[in-house]
This record gives C-alpha cells, sequence and structure tokens, in this order.
C-alpha cells in the first residue's frame, strides 16, 4: 500500500509495540474533498462528521465538501463511504481556514470495523486543562471499553493490526512534554491495549492514525476475539482513583 502524507497537518499517537499508521492524503488544495488514494478520483456522497459539532455534510459528485462553523481547537473529522475503510483526522482552525485534500482506502475482504462512534472514557472529572477537553462529545461509558470480533482462519500468517482512527484528551507526561495539555502539576499513566486478556500496548499522546499490531499468538484464527481499551488515571491523586478521559473514534483490524 502507497500512502502521501503532509506531516505539517497531522500529528501521530505514539505507544509501546505500535507505530504511526500512514493514512490518507491531507494537504492544501483548490478546495475541500475527499479522493480514492489508489486512483486519485474523486469519491461521491462521502459522508463527513465533525462529531463535536454535530455536525454532518457529504460529498459533491466531484467529491467536494464545505465546513460551516467556526472551528476553535483541535476537533475531530470523520469520513466514512460504504466500499472504503474508515477515516478521520484531528483538524484546527489553522487548517479548517485552508482547503484540504483527504485520500482514502478501499477496504479488503478481511477487514473489520469494530466501531465509528466517538467513544468516550473516563469518571467525567476533567480540568478545562485537559488535552482537547473542549472537544469531548459525550459522557463517559466507563474506564474501559471492551469488544468482541471475529478473526478469519487464514488472517493467522498475516500480519494483524489495530487501528484506531483519532484519540483525544490523553495527559500523560509526554503529551504534556509535548504541549498538547496546559496541565502544570499532575499527569495521568498512559491508556492501555488489551488483545484477549494481555496487554499489548500503550498510547503516550494525542493523534490520529494508531497502528497496534496483533501478536499472532494471541490471536484467535477462526474465533471471537476481545479488544478493551483501558484509560489512564492521575498518577498524582492517590486518595481515590481518578481517571483521565480521554475520546476516541474508528476502531478497526487490518490485515496485510
Amino acid at each position: 500500500m502507497k500512502y502521501f502524507i503532509l506531516l505539517t497537518l497531522l500529528f501521530f499517537t505514539l505507544s509501546v509495540n505500535a507505530q504511526p499508521m500512514e493514512v490518507g492524503i491531507s494537504k492544501t488544495g483548490a478546495a475541500n474533498q475527499i479522493i480514492d488514494i489508489g486512483t486519485n478520483m474523486p469519491v461521491p456522497n462521502a459522508k463527513i462528521t465533525l462529531p463535536k459539532q454535530n455536525y454532518t455534510t457529504y460529498t459533491d459528485d466531484n467529491g467536494l465538501f464545505n465546513i460551516t462553523g467556526q472551528i476553535n481547537d483541535s476537533s475531530v473529522l470523520a469520513v466514512e463511504k460504504e466500499g472504503y475503510r474508515p477515516f478521520s483526522l484531528t483538524i484546527n482552525e489553522k487548517i479548517a481556514s485552508k482547503p484540504i485534500v483527504i485520500g482514502i482506502e478501499k477496504t479488503n475482504a478481511h477487514d473489520i470495523v469494530i466501531s465509528t462512534e466517538m467513544i468516550h472514557l473516563g469518571d467525567d472529572n476533567f480540568s478545562q486543562y485537559s488535552a482537547n477537553s473542549g472537544e469531548f462529545k459525550g459522557h463517559s461509558s466507563g474506564p474501559f471499553y471492551s469488544k468482541m470480533f471475529p478473526i478469519s482462519q487464514n488472517c493467522v500468517n498475516k500480519n494483524n493490526y489495530l487501528i484506531i482512527g483519532s484519540i483525544i484528551g490523553i495527559d500523560t507526561l509526554m503529551a504534556r512534554s509535548m504541549k498538547q495539555n496546559n496541565i502544570t502539576n499532575s499527569f495521568s499513566s498512559p491508556p492501555e491495549i488489551y488483545l484477549n486478556g494481555k496487554k499489548i500496548a500503550e498510547i503516550q499522546i494525542n493523534g490520529d492514525g494508531q497502528k497496534i499490531k496483533l501478536p499472532n499468538n494471541l490471536v484467535r484464527a477462526g474465533s471471537m476475539n476481545e479488544i478493551t481499551i483501558k484509560t489512564g488515571h492521575n498518577l498524582h491523586q492517590t486518595a481515590y482513583i481518578d481517571y483521565d478521559d480521554i475520546e476516541f473514534m474508528n476502531l478497526s483490524v487490518v490485515s496485510e
């Protein structure tokens, strides 16, 4: 697979046993447009959403779309189109002020979409200085998220990856050092990723296109598997567990 990225418009998450996923095209153009990354052709009738703003629009016959309303802080922009892998991108006021071109990739037979929803973990107790706290969409569903999904038997000899389209709200020491939040007196442990009950990764900073390898020895080929994401907690609070509030969307598994 081949992708093109303009890094000035993207920032990626870092994690243990993971790597940034080379996703899509994001560059300035003559107008906002969604294209097929393999053919460079426009993608009509693609669904564009800004979950925080409750904003939804669709591309026209030329793959063009408009974003209306004010974007003052980092916001997640999501793209959905039948036959294509779900895609999301964290944009800000500067990015939204210029036309961008986003490339999306067609699905293959082994792709598994776990969720396209915006999911909020934590305890709804967070500082206004927390990373992206002003962009949180909903209330917490608790400190962890789990979902069962199947993996086919013939994927056992492939490299399988969990993809997290976008994640915001992480307040780790690394996130603080990168000025992703304005908290000065504390920091949180990183969110943890589990496959079938075994920890496989930690996510240290906010961003897009997290790509986490699923160890083949933990994959239950031809059966159901369970992915679990646990949020971190404030390491400076000892009187009680103060969970870090985070949000993420577009979970999928791909095989290469």
